[in-house]
């Protein structure tokens, strides 16, 4: 009851004190915040989890939208997060329990800190949260009972330290009195401690007297201020001892020492000494901490004996910079002193600094400005002073830089502008080293990705494009592929190909060619014919898919090729309805007279148009030939008046096309001296129904000889060439050349066709001498015969006597001659003409200039371009030598003067060829309508001619020397192919036991670098008669199977002293064989005029 009654005052004080401390709570939750950016909160301690701490958003004066959208977040580092930030409602609430005592001990005030960071721009705003005590511990002894031991001769005025309590506790709720049970002996003295915590000592009052009392049992109240107020209770026993009068002293009321952080265990700290004035046991003292905190027993160690304090822990600077301890001396009677030993901790650099990523931006675009925001980083250092000063830097020869924004916070920023293409990622490695010594470093490797940008357009692989045809192609037809490339990553490098909206001759480009817009492969809208465009130039743009897009462009040049799809067409003589034409011939006409020359074209180029003439029927064959290759028809004999007055010649005109094409002419030709006299003659010289009656047979016939006659003066060219070419290097040893074969005064004008260069011809028309004009001209010292039913019966006589062929001399100027190698570049430097002018100034400034003249009809600034400074030529156009081997060009150059002077020069430029064409096999001809196959004797020996390909390659020297290989054989034991010449044969004796279809694949290669090549295949029959292999046969096909012999027409033709099977499903069922008495491989001197056929059901 008593105490009950001691207690209730002061329970009323403490609660008046708690009623205070809410209301300053209160008032400072709802009125504090932090200027420039930092706000302070206070809480009470243990607030349950979700309590309010304060509003955020309204003290920082941020929207909730802007919390959001910056992604507002606490950044607490390595410590306990306590708090949670509501960024819906921009509260601050607790997340964790917060126990003071936990987190601060016997620090206040107690707060912990925080940063919140927001994004876009970034922010940062630091918030301190200030952590109130609450009385929730009761102050508490170390030991249950304190036990004393007291001289009866202790005198007046002794003091006795007792144990101090702990309260964890703080402020009014901490330690705040101590109170004593009353007795007669002792009273309470209170004492304060410099760290303002509080112990009791016993001070004797009235002498004890053993014999009354031998003991005494007495409490310690230890009372907090807390609101409820709180206690902890001692029992302390006396023992009263014998009398011991002198009480230890020590030598210093205050030690000072310093000892080194993670100081080892033993290290010396300080001795501390207290003397004893008894003698004896009495004055034997003893060392002892004096209410040593429990982790302080852990950390120091003190000798009884002789008082030296030394280490006994882990001594952490970052914990504790400063140790304040109370030390006891006492004598074996029970006397005692304390005296207080301050220990100083010395800081040693044993922390590194520690790297936090607070925020990290990847992937950055690359075009972000220099001094774009990479990462936020915050660096902490637990040592103080110069060893937890801290410095950061970056790799060297990286775009970045770091700079220091807040207290221990560092901003990455960029240094400089980002390629993708070139660098698409950086290892950003970050060093912070401390300044202690020696000094401690950490880093941290950030990889940065740099995310594209649309800042690269595709790019073609080349200039321009150009690329071949052959006319009469399928629509649809895949004709060439380009291709750009993209240095963008992703979209951005996604290519498509798109046709620029361009005209070929007025048309929309797009109803030629069509184009993928993925691959870019070119495709044909349509078939293209050679005689109608010869050449297509488009513009094809390659789009990204960046946004803006970007594009280039290319231009493709696509050249149609000729196939022989036009037969020649007959200019002269001119075939009517309503007339007719005759020439006349003189009977005193000898042998050669030229009595007239067929005259046709063909619209097709090159091989396709030339064209050979020959006669297939005439009235007298003894008296008339035509020539093969001029069209000329001439007398072979004398003529004498046994000839009939009417004459009429059938001449077939034939190109040299695979497969070949003809046209047919009939030629009246009228042998007399004077124009009556054949008058009557010609009044029913009529078209004869019957003359026609065998034009079929020989129209086939013509056909089947036609490959003949072509590749016997095929051969007879390559051999004189290969001779000519052997005499002039016979020092070289390698591939014969094979060289195209052009007809004499052949001109082909950028591939219009073959037409002689200029010819006068002689007409005559009639069908009724009694209503007919006869006109003669005379231009070619030739005679012609028209007769017109028109006409009035007049007859002139015409004389030119001037040939139009003639040409002058042309005067000699100063010429300079280059080399350009076909498919060059466009705007490549070509060659550079120099003069000089002797005058002075002006007057001596040259300036170059193209005279205007014309190519192949094609103006020279089409080709070549000058500069009109310098002189250099420039090609315009890539060359192509097989289009154009050469041309020549007038450049003038003209000085300043006025008025200005000039001069002259000629530049001839010469193409050099390139290998730019694989060779074309001429024999065996390669068809899908009907199959060629070489017949071989059962009975053939070793060396026995097969057949030979025969290739030309439009490539001139050495790009055009071709060699032949055996590529593929179904019995390579049993043929071989001619390395330099192409001669298949036989390198063992046939047998029976050899199959009858033989295949071989040739392949013909030039000697170009790198050489171009083509493949032909060879059909070989080993068999002694032609019906022993037809059933063989029937299915023998390049690709695909003829099942049905009923529907195949066999030809025979024996050019090589073989037999050829011609195989044609088209035909109607019937047979063939014709017999060459030439072999086709020969190389005669002279082309062959006569041709024996043979049919055999």
């Amino acid at each position: 009851m008593s105490s009950e009654r001691f207690l209730q005052p002061k329970c009323v004080r403490w609660r008046l004190c708690c009623g205070l401390l809410w209301q300053v709570l209160i008032f400072l939750l709802y009125f504090s915040h932090v200027v420039s950016g930092q706000i302070r909160y206070s809480i009470p301690e243990e607030m349950k989890k979700g309590s309010l701490i304060g509003n955020v958003a309204q003290d920082l004066g941020l929207d909730l939208k802007r919390l959001r959208a910056g992604r507002a977040r606490i950044v607490t580092g390595e410590s306990i997060q306590y708090t949670e930030l509501k960024t819906d409602k921009g509260i601050l609430v607790v997340s964790e329990r917060i126990d003071r005592e936990q987190l601060c001990g016997d620090v206040t005030p107690c707060s912990f800190r925080f940063e919140i960071l927001l994004e876009n721009p970034i922010e940062l705003r630091r918030i301190t949260v200030e952590i109130l005590d609450i009385n929730d511990h009761a102050p508490d002894f170390p030991k249950k009972d304190i036990t004393f031991e007291i001289s009866e001769s202790a005198t007046l005025g002794s003091r006795f330290t007792l144990a101090s309590a702990e309260d964890p506790d703080v402020g009014l709720n901490a330690l705040q009195s101590y109170d004593l049970t009353p007795n007669d002996n002792f009273i309470l003295k209170q004492h304060t401690n410099p760290d303002g915590s509080k112990y009791a000592e016993m001070v004797l009052q009235k002498t004890l007297d053993r014999e009354v009392h031998p003991r005494l049992s007495l409490k310690l109240i230890a009372v907090d201020g807390g609101n409820p107020q709180r206690s902890g209770t001692v029992n302390i026993e006396i023992t009263v001892l014998d009398a011991n009068d002198n009480a230890p002293v020590f030598n210093q009321s205050v030690y000072r020492a310093t000892v080194m952080e993670n100081a080892q265990k033993g290290t010396y700290i300080a001795t501390v000494n207290a003397s004893d004035a008894d003698n004896g046991s009495n004055g034997v003292v003893s060392y002892s901490f004096s209410n040593l905190k429990k982790h302080l027993a852990d950390i120091f160690n003190i000798d009884e004996t002789t008082g030296t304090i030394s280490v006994a822990g882990e001594i952490d600077y970052e914990k504790d910079t400063k140790y304040e301890v109370r030390v006891e001396a006492k004598d074996q009677g029970g006397l005692t002193d304390t005296s207080k030993v301050v220990i100083e901790i010395i800081d040693k650099n044993d922390n590194a600094p520690v790297i936090n990523v607070m925020s990290f931006s990847s992937p950055v675009c690359e075009d972000a400005p220099t001094g774009t925001t990479i990462a936020i980083i915050n660096v902490k250092d637990a040592d103080s002073e110069r060893n937890g000063q801290i410095t950061c830097s970056l790799t060297t020869n990286l775009p970045f830089k770091i700079q220091s924004s807040l207290s221990s916070y560092y901003t990455l920023i960029s240094d400089g502008a980002f390629d993708r293409e070139t660098t698409p990622e950086y290892n950003i490695t970050i060093t912070a080293t401390d300044s202690g010594s020696p000094s401690l470093s950490s880093t941290r490797t950030l990889h940065l990705r740099i995310s594209d940008v649309n800042d690269n357009a595709p790019l073609f692989h080349q200039r321009s494009y150009s690329t071949y045809v052959t006319e009469n192609n399928s629509p649809g037809m895949s004709i060439f592929t380009v291709s750009a490339r993209d240095s963008d990553w992703n979209q951005n490098a996604r290519i498509s190909y798109l046709l620029e909206d361009t005209q070929i001759s007025g048309t929309p480009v797009s109803t030629y060619i069509s184009i993928n817009s993925e691959t870019g492969v070119l495709h044909a809208v349509r078939s293209f014919d050679y005689e109608h465009i010869k050449q297509l130039t488009l513009m094809v743009k390659a789009q990204d898919g960046g946004s803006p897009p970007l594009s280039s462009n290319v231009s493709v040049n696509i050249f149609i090729q000729d196939q022989n799809d036009n037969a020649p067409q007959v200019l002269y003589p001119v075939q009517t309805s309503s007339s007719l034409v005759a020439e006349m011939v003189p009977r005193s006409a000898d042998v050669g007279y030229l009595v007239t020359k067929v005259v046709a074209v063909d619209v097709d180029s090159g091989q396709n148009a030339w064209l050979s003439y020959k006669l297939q029927k005439a009235t007298d064959r003894a008296l008339f030939e035509v020539g093969l290759q001029n069209g000329e028809i001439r007398t072979i004999s004398q003529v004498t008046d046994k000839d009939a007055v009417k004459q009429r010649l059938t001449v077939v005109v034939e190109d040299n096309g695979q497969p070949s094409r003809s046209a047919t002419v009939n030629v009246n030709v009228a042998v007399a001296d004077s124009f009556p006299e054949v008058l009557s003659e010609f009044i029913d010289f009529t078209h004869d129904k019957e003359y026609n009656d065998n034009l079929t047979f020989y129209l086939v016939l013509a056909l089947a000889v036609v490959s003949f006659l072509f590749i016997t003066c095929l051969a007879v060219i390559i051999s004189v060439k290969i001779y000519r070419w052997r005499q002039s290097r016979v020092l070289y040893h390698s591939n014969l050349p094979v060289i195209p074969y052009y007809p004499p005064r052949y001109a082909d004008t950028l591939g219009t066709g073959t037409l002689q260069h200029v010819y006068n011809y002689e007409v005559c028309r009639t069908t009724d001498s009694r209503k007919s004009d006869c006109k003669f001209v005379r231009p070619s010292s030739q005679n012609v015969l028209i007769m017109d039913p028109s006409s009035t019966g007049t007859m002139q006589r015409m004389q030119s006597e001037q040939n139009i062929l003639d040409e002058p001399d042309s005067p000699l100027e100063r010429s300079y001659s280059t080399y350009v190698t076909e498919n060059n570049s466009p705007g490549m430097s070509i060659f550079t003409v120099s003069a000089r002018d002797s005058d002075w100034n002006q007057n001596a400034r040259i300036s170059y200039i193209l005279e205007d003249t014309q190519i192949s009809g094609t103006p020279v600034s089409t080709y070549i371009s000058i500069n009109s400074e310098t002189g250099v030529l420039h090609a315009v156009r890539s060359f192509d030598y097989e289009q154009i081997k050469e041309f020549k060009l007038m450049v003038k150059a003209q000085d300043g003067g006025s008025p200005p002077l000039n001069s002259n020069a000629t530049v001839t430029i010469f193409i050099q060829d390139q290998n730019d064409n694989a060779p074309q096999v001429l024999y065996p001809v390669q068809t899908s309508s009907s199959l060629v196959a070489e017949m071989v004797p059962r009975s053939a020996d070793v060396g026995y001619l097969v057949t030979k390909v025969v290739a030309v390659d439009v490539d001139s020297g050495q790009n055009a020397w071709l060699s032949y290989k055996l590529q593929k054989a179904m019995d390579r034991a049993l043929f071989e192919v001619g390395l330099q010449n192409g001669e298949i044969r036989t390198i063992r004796q046939v047998n029976d036991k050899d199959a009858v279809k033989q295949r071989l694949a040739v392949v013909v290669e030039d000697n170009g670098q790198p050489s171009r090549s083509a493949t032909v295949n060879v059909n070989v029959a080993v068999a002694d008669s032609f019906p022993e292999v037809l059933s063989e046969f029937i299915d023998f096909t390049h690709d695909k199977e003829t099942t049905d012999s009923r529907k195949s027409d066999c030809k025979f033709v024996r050019p090589c002293s073989q037999n050829v099977l011609i195989m044609d499903p088209s035909s109607t069922g019937t047979m063939q064989r014709m017999q060459s008495e030439q072999n086709i491989l020969d190389e005669p001197d002279s082309p062959l005029e006569t041709l024996r056929a043979a049919v055999d059901q």
